[in-house]
């Protein structure tokens, strides 16, 4: 595995940053070389400098590509904390649908959902059952279910939905599993009234939300973390900007605005935490 020296760590994290907004320090000098230097090898690199200069030059960005899609935390799993799909299934989605129903029976109701860092796509069709089970006919509804990410194959994943073992069984209870996936060649593949209802493309959230339009819901949990507290007032006050005056925020567990965002207030449903514009 070839090593990275001190001055490399500071060039390469701050071409991370760059590229990605995720931010690393000298900590995770081992987590780089250990993802890194499969990729300097490939590129026929004996430094990350090397690598770094190839990077840059690459005019199809095959190598930026590569390097987001290792160092991008994947960490995700279906229903994750539960919490916010209970949130979403009993508070926040017939609030909005009764605030949402159109005057004309002829017209449908709208529903619009982000999740901005979909990862593999278990968050999205997480949320894409819960609307199942809750409106039964979907066709009812004017639904905007989209899920954003960074990496290139995460995001084609997500695209065709299909898993293996492992990434079934983190946090899918069997009923839906059974349910809403099908077997095949050893791998579960979610079901067409599902896989329809969603729509994936890659975004970097440092950058600007152009043509994203306006949300009702969006779910940004668990990746910024990974920013600095600037990259992270900027990707809130992004987010306030496209969701509606009385639309929802859902982060992570851990997360809090205080001190972030001073545009959003926290609000409680029973255990849990969710945002709304002042």
């Amino acid at each position: 595995m070839i090593k990275i020296t001190p001055e490399e760590l500071k060039i390469i994290t701050g071409y991370i940053h760059d590229i990605s907004g995720i931010h690393l320090d000298a900590s995770k000098k081992y987590l780089l070389e250990t993802r890194l230097s499969v990729i300097a090898e490939e590129h026929g690199c004996t430094s990350y400098r090397e690598l770094y200069n190839k990077a840059k030059r690459d005019p199809r960005k095959v190598i930026e590509k590569q390097i987001i899609d290792a160092i991008s935390t994947n960490e995700t799993l279906f229903f994750r904390d539960n919490g916010p799909f209970e949130l979403l299934r009993h508070k926040i989605l017939p609030e909005l649908i009764d605030a949402r129903k159109p005057k004309s029976p002829r017209l449908k109701t709208p529903i619009r959902i982000w999740s901005a860092a979909a990862s593999t796509g278990q968050e999205v069709y997480s949320i894409a059952i819960v609307l199942k089970e809750l409106l039964g006919d979907t066709s009812k509804y004017n639904i905007k279910l989209l899920g954003t990410d960074i990496s290139d194959a995460a995001i084609r994943q997500a695209s065709i939905g299909k898993y293996n073992k492992f990434e079934i069984e983190r946090g899918l209870p069997r009923d839906k599993l059974n349910k809403y996936f099908t077997l095949s060649g050893g791998f579960w593949k979610i079901k067409d009234e599902i896989r329809i209802m969603a729509n994936f493309r890659k975004l970097n959230l440092m950058l600007p939300f152009a043509g994203l339009g306006k949300f009702d819901i969006v779910f940004c949990r668990n990746v910024a973390i990974y920013f600095t507290l600037e990259d992270r007032k900027k990707l809130f006050n992004k987010i306030a900007d496209i969701l509606e005056p009385d639309g929802y925020l859902i982060i992570g567990s851990t997360e809090s605005l205080t001190g972030v965002c001073p545009r959003f207030t926290p609000k409680r449903h029973l255990r849990s935490i969710y945002y709304q514009l002042k």
